[in-house]
């Protein structure tokens, strides 16, 4: 029997690419995987590096939109996987009821998911701390990356990730979670869709960016009728999928799906 697709779906910073390894690896057991960009992403790092115009100013609902267009010219509803701000679009995604089955690794808040831990402040500040990036592109800097994605790892790691990963991201989707408290619905998760697949969270013990406090509270947001999961990777930081322990992740994920059905 023929295993549904994969939208593996990125988050901010990182290049689309980077879910190579696991694609190869959830092909490997049946699974057809697609990793689409996000709308004004270039196909390699070294473009999205020299084309940052192309990135700025995409929010969330945009970005998310795109999937939504991906996932219709698909011949069933896929599976989604999504890092970080890609976390946060996989819920989106499946509370549109447009997925069979989501995995949240390390995401973003949703709108309701109101903790704020100093080291998400920390790592969010080189983009927030000036409205005036509202509209922009930025990329990180070796050290705000460091912080942020590769807390837990060695520096020459850490090093070798930031060359080869990081691309300018969008600084709209930031200011987006950052406000959704007050005012807008970029970031708002349909939560109470009671039809919706399984979703499966996780937190990293050592993220800076995606505390584990907020995927358990993004998890507590969903009502009991539905299988909703939180899963811990004890000693992980954000850089989670693209460092040497991804695969421990990504077996993880596979054994989830497979519990599940899919």
């Amino acid at each position: 029997m023929a295993k549904r697709p994969i939208v593996f779906i990125h988050g901010l910073w990182i290049h689309a690419s980077s879910w190579q390894p696991w694609m190869d690896f959830f092909q490997q057991h049946g699974y057809t995987p697609l990793n689409p960009p996000w709308p004004g992403d270039s196909d390699t790092v070294k473009a999205c590096r020299a084309n940052p115009q192309m990135i700025a100013n995409r929010g969330v609902t945009e970005i998310a939109d795109g999937y939504a267009k991906v996932i219709a010219k698909l011949a069933e509803p896929p599976i989604v996987i999504g890092h970080s701000f890609g976390g946060l679009l996989a819920q989106v995604i499946l509370g549109r009821g447009i997925a069979a089955a989501g995995i949240a690794i390390d995401p973003a808040p949703m709108k309701g998911v109101r903790q704020l831990p100093f080291s998400a402040l920390r790592a969010s500040f080189p983009v927030l701390g000036n409205p005036f990036n509202f509209k922009k592109a930025k990329s990180l800097t070796f050290g705000q990356f460091t912080y942020g994605f590769a807390n837990a790892l060695p520096q020459k790691e850490a090093k070798e990730l930031y060359d080869r990963w990081t691309i300018p991201a969008p600084c709209r989707p930031l200011f987006q979670a950052a406000t959704a408290t007050f005012a807008g619905n970029q970031t708002k998760v349909n939560t109470a869709n009671t039809s919706r697949g399984p979703l499966l969270i996780t937190g990293g013990e050592k993220d800076h960016i995606a505390p584990p406090i907020l995927g358990q509270a993004a998890l507590k947001k969903y009502p009991p009728s539905v299988k909703t999961e939180f899963k811990l990777f004890e000693g992980r930081g954000h850089s989670l999928i693209v460092d040497h322990g991804w695969k421990d992740v990504a077996e993880y994920s596979l054994a989830w799906l497979n519990e599940n059905g899919f």
